[in-house]
This record gives structure tokens, C-alpha cells and sequence, in this order.
């Protein structure tokens, strides 16, 4: 990434860049453990959180990442904004550029939204979430889960089990397991899969639920039934579960299970699987806000270009 950076895909990073944000954020998952968990490493920058499609896990991290870390944060949500009255992405991103804004963190319903919100600021971008394009900074909490918890990713065997087609969790953690040299299966039915899926990102692909046997990571993804409208992807929800449902009975010891949320209890994961305390489910909310003050940090000093104003600035830390 250059100086003025930004995070629209997984893509932009390789895995020094990967690594480097991990151990950020190890960093400030030390700062956490203390009584006072707020740091002055962006003090004096703006950070607009601009949601315009629902979220919890994500907007609420975001906000909370960027004032542990002292900077002024600004958060729009979809409703009440101009937008409601037709005003354009573009509109909005220029009105708001006027604040002299540092980063912007940007959900949005449209598949590259967020690359092209990049192009009217000079501030950085992060994508929250683009329709069901990417969500990089979730596959950048997954891997530092998985590391904290199990060990080093690489040689690691992830399956993926579910909605591929409507899942940007699924697509920017494929990428990003994948760069980190981990083996990816995605486990689904033929219609929840994307086409050209395994030559575009290198994952291999099945319909048997019995293929996450090997697994040392069980990734279950939600039905996203809000993009699927009356397109018929499953026969119904209680099929889906019946042939698909990840819960204990499908489970070999020692396997982990992970789920971004929101969960579906009965759906795509048992309930008593949910509420499994050996699951990653929980580990994966509570590290949602390092790894994104990580990533705040590392698109808004240039961190990446390794300059003394970042370095210092984490120092401060």
C-alpha cells in the first residue's frame, strides 16, 4: 500500500502487508488489557464511518477502533442522510471530503461502491462491506483469530460452508487464507457456488457437507436470504439444513468453528453449536477491535511505507 492508503480489497495486500497488521494489532490487544484502553496514536484525525446498509458487529467496532485510538469520528448511518432523497454516492463523498476528513470507513450495497467512493477523496478508504463484493477487514480478524487460537495459518485446511454466491466474507477470506498459505474448500450447494469460483480464487469446491471431515477449521457462512429474493436457491430453509447444517453430530474433535454473524440458529448452525464455548464465534467479535484499530492506524499513518510518523506514532501505543 502507498502513503495515502486504502483497503477496498484483500487484494491490496500481500503477506507482509497481512503480517504486519497482525502484529498491530497484537500490539494493541496489549493496550486492551488495561484499565485506560485509549492510546493518542490518531489524534487530530477524522474518521467518517458511512454505513449505508445495516450492520452491528462492523460499524460498532469501527466506531469504538477509532476512538480508542483518540481520532474525532463522524458516523452516518443509510437513514436520514441526503441519500434518501436521491443524492448520488458521489454527492455525498464530496460534501463530506469539505470536513477534510483522514479516513473514511464505507458500507455500502454495491459491489464496488467503495472503489469508486476512492476515487472523489483524498482521504483513505476502508471497505466495511461492499454489497457482496469484499469485506477485508473481517478476513483480516478471521486470520488473526485463527492465529491466536489454533496456530500458524499456514498449512492450515479451512472449509467454508454455505452461501458462497451472496458472501463477500466468503470472498475476501478465501483470498485472504489463501495468501497465507492455508488450503481452502468451500462446501455448498451448486447454486450457492459462483461460477469459475475455483479458477478465479483457487479454492476447491464440493456439495457433500461429509467434505469438512479433513477440516481443521469449520467456516460457516449465513443465508443471506435478503439478496436472494424469489430466485429459488434452495428448495427451502428446512432442506438446507437438512443436507447442510453444520452442528456436533458433523463435527470430528478438535475441530474449530467460525461464523462473522449475524448467525441464523438452526439454519446454516445448530443453536447448541453457537453457544459452544469452543467455537471461535466469540473470540472473533472480541478481536473485531484491534484488528480494525490496525487497520485505522495502518491506512491513516502510511504505515505501510514504513514512515517514522507511523512508527512513532504506534510507539506511542
Amino acid at each position: 500500500m502507498s502513503a495515502r492508503a486504502s483497503l477496498l480489497g484483500i487484494a491490496d495486500l500481500g503477506a507482509d502487508d497481512v503480517g504486519r497488521i497482525l502484529d498491530t494489532a497484537g500490539r494493541f490487544g496489549q493496550v486492551m488489557d488495561r484499565d485506560i484502553k485509549k492510546v493518542p496514536t490518531l489524534r487530530g484525525r477524522t474518521v467518517v464511518n458511512l454505513f449505508l446498509e445495516p450492520s452491528t458487529r462492523t460499524s460498532t467496532s469501527f466506531e469504538l477502533a477509532a476512538k480508542r485510538l483518540s481520532a474525532d469520528v463522524l458516523s452516518i448511518k443509510g437513514t436520514g442522510t441526503s441519500m434518501d432523497k436521491g443524492e448520488t454516492l458521489k454527492d455525498t463523498i464530496l460534501t463530506l471530503e469539505a470536513y477534510d476528513p483522514d479516513v473514511f470507513v464505507i458500507r455500502h450495497p454495491q459491489v464496488g461502491a467503495c472503489r469508486l467512493a476512492d476515487g472523489y477523496t483524498d482521504a483513505s478508504v476502508v471497505n466495511a462491506g461492499d454489497g457482496t463484493g469484499e469485506h477485508p477487514s473481517q478476513a483480516l480478524l478471521d486470520l488473526y483469530t485463527v492465529q491466536r487460537e489454533v496456530g500458524p495459518i499456514k498449512g492450515l485446511h479451512v472449509a467454508i460452508v454455505g452461501d458462497v454466491l451472496h458472501s463477500r466474507v466468503a470472498r475476501s477470506g478465501i483470498r485472504a487464507f489463501t495468501l497465507m498459505g492455508a488450503k481452502v474448500t468451500v462446501v455448498a450447494p451448486p447454486t450457492l457456488v459462483p461460477r469459475h469460483l475455483a479458477e478465479a480464487l483457487g479454492a476447491e469446491v464440493s456439495s457433500d457437507i461429509r467434505d469438512i471431515a479433513d477440516a481443521d477449521i469449520v467456516y460457516v457462512l449465513r443465508m443471506q436470504l435478503e439478496r436472494m429474493g424469489a430466485g429459488g436457491f434452495v428448495p427451502s430453509l428446512d432442506e438446507y439444513a437438512r443436507m447442510y447444517q453444520v452442528d456436533h453430530a458433523r463435527l470430528r474433535p478438535g475441530q474449530r468453528v467460525m461464523h462473522a454473524g449475524p448467525v441464523n440458529r438452526g439454519v446454516e448452525i445448530s443453536g447448541a453449536l453457537v453457544d459452544d464455548p469452543e467455537t471461535l464465534i466469540e473470540a472473533q467479535a472480541t478481536n473485531g477491535v484491534v484488528v480494525r484499530m490496525a487497520v485505522l492506524y495502518d491506512v491513516a499513518t502510511g504505515a505501510a511505507g514504513g514512515s517514522a510518523q507511523g512508527d512513532a506514532a504506534l510507539e506511542a501505543a
